[in-house]
């Protein structure tokens, strides 16, 4: 390691899930940790993660207190302010309990600009933007529309590249996102993808019992708002039991979310709870026994503006684990998935449920399409091959500090800043 990494310190910040339970962001974290830095993360707490300050690896975790889970515009405005607010906090006590030089922001929501551009302005740290969600689309497949709100997190998005000295992209699609629309210098932008991390999703026998007495099992993982589909995935599943008089599949849905009571209604008045488990949150004692078992992995998202730039992680997870997916005709599902996946006609519940029986009963092609999948994984995908791309971003940022660092302040004179 060399000297210029020792004793580094890195901030990193993200409102939308907890770490350790955010997976990329505990991934980057760690890799941060293993390549010399010393990480702290601020991130919200919650009943599974309550603590508001513990040491996991070596990496210390402050979470903060958030209103209930956002409904509607006011709702995320609450949500956002009270975040911004503890980031703060948080952000200072860091500072005089353990210092930091980079502040790593996390989005949703597109406002940690504010605390980096901040620290940045006045303590001269270096801020990176790790571009997760695209919030304006978000805004839009969640309300079915834009106005006021939309346009606002656009000006958001754009003070965030700007603020930005680096970005760090999910995604091909993301990163023209943000050179076209951020205004972002392509050599700023990284693409480091959400790759699963293998020493975590390892393959083991399957657990027939987790088919419920049942010949296949179809599995879902993923979060459940109404914009992931999964009330298309539980349609599809009428389709089967009801209309193609399928009695010997299984469903099973791992996650929770905001729509898990609704769905789990739905599901018992259309009389098919006999042929659906909800797990809940689920770790990976659950997850891996599940994918494992699984004959057909089920990525739903319906087609929108924000889902067909979105690199969904559980189809990287499906295709960890050698499972063949079914999925909506989705543009960056497709560049993840590949021959990988059948892929049913957009937001077309019959199609997808057709495509799912395709799979079903040609174990051929399941296990030719779930061998393709994990190949891909091993040799392009995973975390593996995206760590050495996100400590190349941290390297770079490094390069430039110790470069200017070196000059003195009159060579200065005339350059712009960094993201400018």
């Amino acid at each position: 390691m060399s000297d210029s990494k020792k004793n580094r310190s890195v901030l990193i910040i993200v409102e939308n899930l907890p770490v350790p339970r955010d997976r990329r962001v505990w991934l980057e974290a760690t890799t941060l940790a293993q390549a010399g830095w010393d990480v702290t993360v601020i991130c919200p707490a919650t009943q599974a993660y309550p603590k508001r300050h513990e040491v996991i690896d070596g990496i210390h975790i402050y979470r903060h207190p958030l209103p209930t889970e956002a409904e509607g515009a006011m709702g995320y405005l609450a949500e956002y302010s009270a975040a911004l607010f503890w980031q703060f906090v948080l952000a200072w006590k860091t500072l005089f309990k353990r210092g930091f030089d980079v502040i790593h922001a996390c989005n949703p929501p597109d406002t940690v600009f504010l605390v980096g551009g901040f620290f940045k302005l006045f303590l001269g740290k270096r801020f990176i933007f790790d571009h997760h969600d695209l919030s304006p689309e978000l805004y839009e497949a969640k309300f079915g529309k834009r106005g006021f709100f939309h346009s606002l997190l656009l000006r958001f998005e754009r003070w965030t590249f700007r603020t930005a000295d680096l970005s760090i992209a999910t995604n091909e699609s993301f990163k023209r996102i943000a050179v076209e629309r951020g205004g972002m210098p392509p050599e700023r932008v990284y693409v480091v993808r959400s790759g699963p991390d293998l020493d975590k999703l390892k393959i083991i026998p399957p657990q027939p019992e987790l088919k419920k007495g049942r010949d296949y099992l179809i599995s879902y993982l993923g979060v459940m708002n109404n914009q992931d589909g999964v009330d298309l995935l539980l349609e599809a599943m009428r389709h089967i039991v009801r209309d193609h008089g399928r009695t010997d599949i299984h469903l099973a849905l791992m996650g929770d979310g905001p729509e898990l009571k609704n769905l789990k209604a739905w599901t018992e008045r259309e009389g098919l709870s006999d042929y659906v488990t909800f797990t809940g949150w689920a770790d990976f004692g659950v997850i891996v026994p599940m994918l494992n078992t699984a004959d057909v992995c089920v990525c739903p998202d319906p087609y929108n503006p924000f889902n067909d730039k979105c690199t969904m992680n559980k189809i990287l997870e499906y295709m960890a684990l050698g499972k063949p997916v079914v999925q909506f005709d989705l543009t960056e599902g497709r560049v993840s998935a590949g021959a990988a996946s059948l892929y049913a006609r957009q937001n077309d519940p019959a199609d997808m449920a057709a495509r799912i029986l395709e799979l079903i009963d040609d174990p051929e092609t399941r296990a030719r399409m779930g061998e393709l999948g994990r190949q891909r994984i091993e040799h392009e995908l995973s975390w593996q091959h995206q760590a050495p791309k996100l400590l190349a971003a941290y390297d770079s940022l490094e390069a430039e500090a110790s470069a200017r660092r070196r000059l003195r302040p009159g060579q200065l004179q005339g350059k712009g800043g960094e993201g400018s």
